[in-house]
């Protein structure tokens, strides 16, 4: 659909070392990177060769927790340590610039993001006194999980992961041995509620809107990441995400973000900001909020567009994956119905000329473009479009299958799934 690629070919490549990624970009050898360290950002826009363009915090960084792990089945430890640690020195300290420290899980430029009380301040004393009313007056030992992959959330999972051992060792005499992961092994433990200790991730936005930040996160259908889930706080996002106006829903978002806040099922650290860097000679590079870049629209001056990012896709099952490294990848080869401007967040037509609703919002009428084929020539209708839903929301459907055959998307987004196997 729409107008053909600029450049004939795209190449992914891959590089963890951010000091890599730029060498590469400097070299010549590709064309863009993503993410570039913190402490390059000044280099790289006083480059003639390079530009930079920083892209928006719509993202959050967090501490997570599993409350069907002792000693994380305990509030008060859990309230502990989100006073015990100072986020605000971690941002300080390793975030580039565009960077602030978590009030809330979601960002204030998101509607409603911000409403309610914010996190709690930095109060080791306090914490202490937590800890040892919960029972731990000389700490605990546990673990420090992460995947070392940069994100525009953490741009070095290294060095926070080591300060956020320092701070729970000197605030709450609390020992974390660090675990690193393989990023999609890591993933799914996540996802599946299986890590014992702390975990450290984090979320970019996929849309403006609180839904995709807290009903994925923590609604009815998300997740065992934290645990079990909080009746009190699922039965407010579902309400608040059943309302179309902002202002309706202002008054849920504030109960709910308040009991985030009180049932502490992570701790919100930052919204990270963070970069893109290109060849000086790239035509209408751009940089996406979403991190959905649309290399099509890109013109490097050649045949081959090289871009390199921090990590390998996960899989190209796309319906299947969260992580943004494989999102990059399956938004180059994959439409929607509606989609976002480049570069921004403004709702536009795509394989659908409009969708339009029915009075209370239960009912979408999708008109699918006309002339839409498939490489292999075949024509879009409607039957492609509902199998593409079919697939992900019947779990005996044949093609659900996946990567991990989680489809954690639909499930948080959609409510769960027809024919979804007994819990274990």
């Amino acid at each position: 659909m729409g107008e053909p690629a600029v450049a004939e070919t795209l190449v992914f490549r891959w590089q963890t070392e951010s000091a890599a990624r730029l060498l590469e970009l400097q070299s010549g050898t590709v064309d863009g990177i993503d993410n570039p360290a913190p402490d390059d950002f000044e280099s790289i826009a006083a480059d003639a060769n390079l530009q930079l363009l920083e892209r928006p915090a719509l993202n959050i960084f967090y501490v997570g927790m599993n409350n069907t792990f002792a000693p994380f089945d305990n509030v008060l430890v859990r309230q502990a340590i989100a006073m015990g640690i100072d986020r605000g020195r971690i941002v300080d300290n390793f975030y580039p610039p565009g960077s602030e420290v978590a009030s809330h899980f979601t960002p204030c430029s998101i509607p409603n993001g911000c409403a309610g009380d914010p996190w709690h301040e930095f109060n080791p004393e306090a914490a202490r006194e937590l800890l040892a009313e919960a029972g731990f007056p000389d700490g605990f030992e546990t673990t420090i999980s992460y995947r070392d992959v940069v994100r525009g959330y953490l741009p070095d999972p290294n060095i926070v992961a080591q300060d956020i051992q320092a701070q729970l060792a000197e605030n709450l005499n609390i020992t974390a041995e660090i675990v690193v992961m393989e990023s999609g092994a890591f993933l799914e433990a996540a996802d599946a509620g299986t890590i014992e200790g702390l975990h450290l991730l984090g979320w970019g936005a996929d849309y403006p809107d609180m839904t995709n930040f807290v009903d994925y996160h923590f609604g009815a259908g998300s997740s065992a990441q934290f645990g079990d889930h909080h009746e009190e706080l699922t039965t407010v996002l579902a309400e608040a995400a059943s309302l179309a106006s902002d202002a309706d829903r202002e008054p849920l978002y504030i109960e709910a973000n308040n009991l985030i806040r009180e049932l502490v099922p992570m701790i919100p650290v930052a919204h990270g900001g963070s970069g893109v860097a290109y060849l000086a000679a790239v035509q209408n590079a751009h940089v996406s909020p979403l991190g959905n870049e649309a290399f099509s629209k890109m013109d490097p001056g050649k045949d081959t567009f090289v871009w390199m990012q921090n990590a390998e896709p996960i899989s190209l099952y796309c319906a299947d994956e969260t992580d943004g490294e494989s999102l990059r990848a399956c938004e180059q080869v994959t439409e929607a119905l509606l989609a976002y401007e480049v570069g921004g967040t403004a709702v536009e037509p795509a394989l659908a000329t409009a969708c339009t609703p029915n009075e209370d919002l239960t009912v979408w009428t999708c008109t699918l473009r006309e002339g839409v084929t498939f490489h292999d020539g075949s024509a879009l209708d409607a039957n492609d479009v509902v199998m593409s839903y079919v697939i992900q929301w019947d779990a005996a459907h044949p093609l659900h299958v996946g990567n991990t055959g989680a489809f954690s998307y639909f499930s948080a987004l959609w409510g769960g799934f027809l024919n979804a196997p007994p819990a274990e």
